[in-house]
């Protein structure tokens, strides 16, 4: 009997993905769970798994766009698995010794005695981990997720010193090559191409600047790292202070908080923040829920958690979905100053830059401090110039002034 497997409902805004890539083979036969694809949509990559065991048929090619319900493969569930290759192994008689392999596996130690989960799975492949190096710790010595995440690769012995380099993978390009390379638009970038023009064209995008003497703030850091550390488990950085602030300034500023459906503004009266990642696959967005009611060893830890998940492209699209304002942070990249675009359907983003040592006026003198250009871009259909440039006061006076943030005054 052969069953379809088709594209199953991924979210609301969710109409259409992409086969990324194929991991088994037309006319392989696979288990119960086992991922047979990724699936690349607009906002994540996520995987597709066997629902029944049996021999598989690919319908649909690496690369093909299919709607939500299409079919994507079938399954012969009436196959039986093949014949494991110890049936066909030499006789009894031969010299051979038997593979240590063929010893009962003890629990928890070996891939026979659990195999990973689909997500941990595909985890242990991109690190490059054999499931035989890693102890399960789910029942039945099962591989979950988080032995996956938690695993580090063996580190391969070092070449001996008279062993010859081995040669580069990709030649250099020739002095005054003129060669060129073609490759497909992922589902991800050409989703982020289409919203940001949709942005550009469909809001009244402004942008407000300031600076703001990171010294105190840095200083604070300096003092309290060592035993925020020890005390939480998380290193003290500065994003945590910025997500504090911005939430404090967006309950005084509600309308930075806000954004328009329809012929309606939705104000909310929490503080979902976005706060932007480079991924290997891109840049996303994942959420800080309610990082409002958040103390900073919280706000660290979560972004903390979302930004491994990032990094693995592990993100779920409930993790990128329904922000109320994001912080983006060029300055980790060495941006001076940009002009960051809006995150729709939000209605304001917050840009974080470098920090330099700069000459500034202060009690009137003119003294050396590290100080970091901050912008906001904002919708000004909805947030007038004078609200705008309120809230980005606010953000600078709380972050000069940590204790104000601190106590929340």
């Amino acid at each position: 009997m052969a069953i379809e497997v088709k594209i199953p409902a991924l979210g609301e805004s969710i109409s259409e993905v992409v086969i990324a890539k194929w991991l088994k083979k037309d006319g392989d036969f696979v288990k119960m769970d086992e991922v047979l694809c990724e699936l690349e949509t607009d906002k994540a990559t996520m995987e597709l798994n066997a629902e029944q065991a049996g021999v598989l048929k690919i319908i649909a090619a690496e690369g093909a766009t299919l709607a939500i319900g299409d079919v994507v493969c079938s399954l012969d569930t009436s196959a039986s698995a093949p014949v494991a290759a110890a049936a066909t192994a030499a006789p009894a008689e031969a010299e051979a010794p038997a593979p240590v392999a063929a010893a009962a596996p003890t629990k928890g130690d070996s891939y026979a005695a659990g195999h990973p989960s689909p997500a941990a799975s595909k985890i242990l492949a991109e690190k490059g981990i054999e499931p035989t190096a890693v102890s399960g710790s789910g029942k039945d010595g099962r591989i979950t997720k988080e032995d996956a995440l938690n695993a580090q690769p063996t580190p391969k012995p070092t070449a001996p010193a008279t062993a010859p380099a081995s040669p580069a993978a990709t030649p250099a390009p020739a002095p005054g090559s003129r060669g060129q390379r073609r490759e497909r638009m992922s589902q991800l970038r050409k989703t982020v191409a289409r919203r940001l023009v949709a942005v550009k064209s469909e809001t009244a995008m402004l942008t407000t600047f300031n600076e703001v003497n990171m010294g105190p703030l840095m200083e604070l850091r300096g003092k309290y790292k060592d035993k925020f550390k020890e005390k939480y488990g998380v290193n003290l950085g500065f994003m945590s202070f910025f997500t504090r602030a911005v939430c404090l300034a967006l309950k005084e500023f509600p309308g930075v908080n806000a954004m328009i459906d329809g012929d309606e503004i939705v104000y909310n009266d929490f503080c979902d923040i976005s706060i932007a990642v480079s991924a290997p696959r891109g840049l996303v967005v994942p959420v800080v829920r309610n990082a409002e009611s958040m103390g900073l060893h919280e706000i660290e830890a979560e972004i903390g958690r979302l930004a491994k998940k990032a990094r693995e492209n592990a993100l779920t699209i409930e993790e990128m979905t329904g922000g109320t304002f994001t912080i983006t942070n060029g300055g980790v990249f060495g941006s001076m100053l940009s002009t960051p675009i809006i995150n729709a359907p939000q209605s304001a983003i917050l840009g974080m830059h470098n920090i330099v040592e700069r000459p500034i006026a202060l009690n009137g003198e003119v003294v050396i401090r590290p100080v970091m250009y901050i912008a906001l871009s904002y919708d000004h259909r909805i947030i007038d110039g004078k609200e705008s440039v309120s809230f980005l006061v606010r953000v600078k006076e709380y972050l000069e002034d940590p204790a104000r943030m601190l106590i929340g005054i």
